[in-house]
């Protein structure tokens, strides 16, 4: 009788240690699928380009599964549009952290991730956001938020750069700022502050409504400033809407696009409005000749969905590949050291060095204090209907 008690007792103990430091299968366990959450603007006021980017993300994890996952384990992407509203991304958060008890997320906006950003440190979740927003490279303030492409106020950073080489670094440049009225819009603000302020260069900043159907209003208040150059930090369909209203009123300056709004769905929405317009774009073309594209299309014809040059897919939708490419390789690496949690993806991340996304982007590398991962870009313009590499690879001059 003592010893079935002793024995008893030993199983209990067992079986509660177990329960306190075993992975659940759910969650990314030694058995089972690895659960991940994203959060996708399907219908919302950046769903032009928010929508290939989920396609992107979702035909990534496909096309992985397809391969044999993760050593043998599948990735279960639980996705939900959340139409471009704050609310409805941390209603979203909280059902994947509580409800789905998933490893990492994927993101989209730049409001609703920062909103977020306490939350995902206090949970500790690694989370990519379609965002470039410079503020969610921070580690003391985003400690578990990943920054894959180069972030939106480097990308001001080098359009500026290059605009003052084309100057000659003169004093008096105008620069007129057309901006998404968002976070997302204003995330480069502080950079273009800072740079106009250092060089004399003039500057006119003009908000875009959301929703706008018609920009003549604040195009004519950007013809009134007579602008050397417009930077646009917006989505295609808006930027695109700007070219044509430009054209109507007959603006003639040099329009310079920042990630979200260079992309195919510009070209092919503002047609001869488009050409000669500048992109500084840190994602590649699809006509880029590199390895993920070529993947991408391979892919697509299997499941005879056309290719990524179809104008449902475009460069936004390798983002989307790319930055699920990227957190699947932190996933990876945590799985073959035996534990998936957001604790050791993280940890696997912050030891990506020159990691490879198949030439979509530069190199990604990212470290305990620095969780910017590309920080290189090539600048491309229209020339032809085409976006054409105009520099060679181009970083912020420190």
């Amino acid at each position: 009788m003592q010893r079935l008690s002793r024995w008893i007792l030993i199983t209990m103990i067992v079986g509660v240690l177990a329960a306190c430091g075993a992975e659940t299968p759910a969650s990314g366990g030694a058995a089972g699928d690895i659960k991940v959450g994203a959060i996708f603007d399907l219908t919302g006021a950046t769903s032009d380009v928010g929508v290939p980017y989920a396609n992107g993300v979702k035909a990534y994890v496909e096309w992985i599964n397809g391969k044999g996952g993760i050593n043998g384990r599948k990735i279960d992407l639980i996705s939900q549009d959340y139409a471009y509203k704050v609310e409805n991304a941390e209603r979203l958060y909280s059902q994947y952290v509580s409800q789905d008890k998933v490893v990492a997320i994927i993101g989209w906006g730049t409001g609703d991730t920062e909103a977020l950003r306490q939350k995902i440190a206090t949970d500790k979740l690694p989370f990519m956001s379609a965002s470039l927003s410079e503020q969610l490279t921070n580690v003391a303030e985003a400690p578990y938020n990943f920054v894959v492409g180069v972030n939106y106020s480097d990308q001001m950073r080098i359009a500026l750069q290059y605009i003052l080489e084309q100057k000659s670094n003169a004093t008096g440049i105008k620069v007129a700022f057309l901006y998404n009225d968002s976070p997302f819009g204003k995330s480069p603000e502080s950079a273009l502050d800072t740079i106009a302020a250092a060089s004399g260069m003039e500057t006119l900043k003009v908000a875009m409504p959301r929703g706008a159907t018609d920009l003549t209003a604040q195009i004519q208040q950007v013809q009134a400033f007579a602008p050397d150059y417009v930077v646009v930090q917006n989505t295609a369909g808006p930027a695109s809407l700007a070219l044509k209203n430009a054209a109507t009123v007959g603006l003639k300056t040099q329009f310079v696009m920042l990630n979200f709004a260079a992309n195919e769905i510009l070209v092919n929405t503002a047609g001869p409005a488009a050409e000669g317009a500048i992109g500084i774009i840190p994602y590649a073309p699809p006509a880029a000749d590199v390895a993920a594209v070529k993947d991408i299309n391979e892919y697509l014809a299997g499941k005879g969905q056309g290719s990524i040059s179809d104008n449902d897919k475009g460069l936004v939708f390798s983002q989307g590949w790319a930055t699920m490419a990227v957190m699947t390789e932190g996933i990876k690496r945590a799985a073959a050291k035996g534990t998936v949690t957001g604790e050791t993806i993280r940890v696997e991340l912050e030891g990506l060095q020159n990691f490879d996304t198949g030439g979509i982007t530069a190199p990604i590398t990212f470290g305990a204090s620095d969780h910017q991962g590309a920080v290189a870009t090539k600048i491309y313009q229209v020339k032809g209907g085409t976006w054409t590499a105009i520099s060679d690879v181009v970083e912020v001059k420190k």
